[in-house]
């Protein structure tokens, strides 16, 4: 897994956080579903990033 690819996936996946539990904090289930969506896509392209790497050993 490439550096900037690793830290984009770990700050999708904290902003994802963030922003869920602020949603749940002011009630709103919107923010708190894009918080869920974005944690998703993070660990998604941690997975991705996971098998181009065991292809290229």
């Amino acid at each position: 897994m490439s550096g900037t690819e690793k830290s984009k996936a770990h700050a999708e996946t904290a902003k994802g956080k963030v922003e869920e539990t602020v949603g749940r904090a002011v009630g709103n289930e919107r923010m708190t579903a894009e918080g869920r969506a974005d944690q998703v896509k993070g660990q998604a392209r941690h997975a991705e990033e996971d098998v181009k790497g065991a292809f290229r050993r």
